[in-house]
């Protein structure tokens, strides 16, 4: 009987486990299908200015407004900026693929990505892109672990808008080869 019972153990984790696997799959197919905006997200950090693409980013509070955004552990904006007090997050406009392309498809490791494009210095000296019309800086009120990307939430201190020009999507980002794995 406990040889049995055993037997039924295993094939309760086993059952378990491929139901994990399958809830991730469906998971990652349903949320690859959806549409949703990038944000290019800049910082500083002693004294260096930080940028990178993201995609995962939300308003989570109306009164007091609030906004968050995740910054993956594997690039440098995350790594040398992690500890920043203030945030920009640029909605990216339709027209700005090259300006995506450079913020999530190089890494500052590498390159100066701000050598290559148009920016003035904003609150606290967080970089604000020219080409991003539509933007706000946000203090950093907590950060999370939220798994390989830890959570910002942010409390707007400045913002511009400038246009009401659709924003470069997802599905557009994902022709991006990324510079970093996520």
């Amino acid at each position: 009987m406990p040889t049995r019972a055993r037997a039924r153990g295993l094939r309760c984790a086993g059952a378990g486990t491929e139901r994990r696997v399958n809830a991730a799959h469906t998971f990652h197919a349903l949320v690859g299908s959806l549409e949703y905006p990038m944000f290019i997200v800049t910082a500083r950090a002693g004294g260096e200015p930080l940028g990178c693409l993201v995609g995962f980013a939300t308003q989570t509070s109306i009164d007091p407004p609030r906004f968050a955004v995740c910054l993956s552990h594997a690039n440098r904006t995350y790594r040398r900026g992690r500890d920043a007090e203030l945030l920009g997050v640029h909605c990216v406009p339709e027209h700005a693929g090259a300006l995506a392309k450079l913020f999530g498809g190089e890494t500052g490791d590498d390159v100066d990505k701000f050598a290559r494009c148009a920016w003035r210095e904003g609150p606290g000296g967080v970089p604000i892109l020219d080409e991003c019309p539509n933007w706000f800086v946000g203090r950093v009120l907590w950060r999370r672990d939220a798994g390989d990307h830890d959570a910002y939430l942010l409390e707007p201190v400045a913002a511009e808008k400038g246009t009401g020009e659709d924003e470069f999507t997802f599905h557009r980002a994902k022709q991006i080869r990324a510079g970093h794995e996520a």
